[in-house]
């Protein structure tokens, strides 16, 4: 059996002990609020799906201080300053034309637009100068091959590998005895012609009862509108001469009225209508 004194030396000693413990608590949280005072707050690193909601602020800890970041922020921690000197530049509506034309030239567009147009111009006059160009008929001389407003082609390149043919239309520089009958100050007079070629140097040729004659051999011309209402010849074609004669034999300004054509005065052979589409083709040139 326990002592009354018994009892109260061990209530004593109980409520040292839990005095004790109560003490450490005290001493523990005491030291850590010191340490977190002293001490930089550090922030564990978060998960994607820790990451805070638009609108929520967070603190984040920096060069050892605590300041707040805004998520709405477009640039976080970045320059707040968007202008740049691009910025400063007019548009390109808001210069002014010959500017306009300036910036396009200094551009990577324009230099390289610059070089596409100047070569094919380049190309173009070339072929026109040496190997084909457009032709364009003003008159019905040649008619019915050719009608007013026909566009065709005329190839320059066999005028020099081979010798001309009859039959064969050709485009060529009016001779000095054209530009004498239509007065050298004429339009007419600077203007390319079209003919057909009816004989080559060394041909005997006349026109009678309406009918060609080469060397006394009458011609089929299926290509004529109707006969000749004249008499020529009989001639003989000089070397390095040919005779051309309009296909609407009677409505032609042509070499049975102005003479021989110069072989050198020839500009090339027609070789194909292009416009208009419904006639294009080479009906009646060969």
């Amino acid at each position: 059996m326990i002592m009354p004194s018994s009892k109260k030396i061990l209530k004593c000693v109980a409520l040292a002990s839990l005095g004790l413990n109560v003490s450490n608590l005290l001493g523990v949280a005491a030291f850590s609020s010191r340490a977190i005072s002293q001490k930089s707050f550090r922030i564990a690193p978060r998960t994607t799906s820790q990451l805070p909601v638009a609108g929520e602020r967070q603190l984040v800890n920096r060069n050892t201080r605590l300041f707040a970041v805004d998520n709405d922020d477009p640039n976080p921690g970045g320059l707040n300053q968007w202008e740049d000197e691009n910025d400063r530049k007019k548009s390109f509506n808001e210069i002014g034309f010959f500017d306009q034309v300036q910036e396009w030239f200094a551009s990577d567009e324009g230099k390289e637009d610059v070089k596409t147009y100047t070569t094919s111009l380049a190309v173009a006059l070339l072929l026109r100068l040496l190997i084909i160009e457009p032709r364009y008929i003003p008159s019905l001389s040649m008619y019915p091959t050719f009608e007013v407003g026909d566009q065709l082609a005329v190839e320059k390149v066999t005028k020099r590998i081979r010798p001309f043919s009859r039959n064969e239309v050709v485009v060529f520089n009016p001779p000095q005895a054209f530009r004498e009958i239509v007065g050298d100050s004429s339009r007419k007079a600077k203007e390319a012609l079209i003919k057909r070629i009816v004989a080559v140097e060394g041909d005997t040729v006349e026109v009678k009862g309406g009918k060609l004659y080469v060397n006394g051999v009458m011609q089929d011309e299926p290509f004529t509108a109707e006969d000749a209402a004249y008499e020529f010849g009989p001639v003989l074609v000089p070397p390095g001469d040919v005779l051309v004669l309009g296909d609407n034999r009677n409505h032609s300004l042509d070499g049975h009225i102005w003479g021989f054509l110069p072989a050198e005065n020839v500009i090339g052979r027609a070789v194909f209508v292009y416009w208009p589409p419904w006639r294009v083709g080479t009906n009646g040139m060969y």
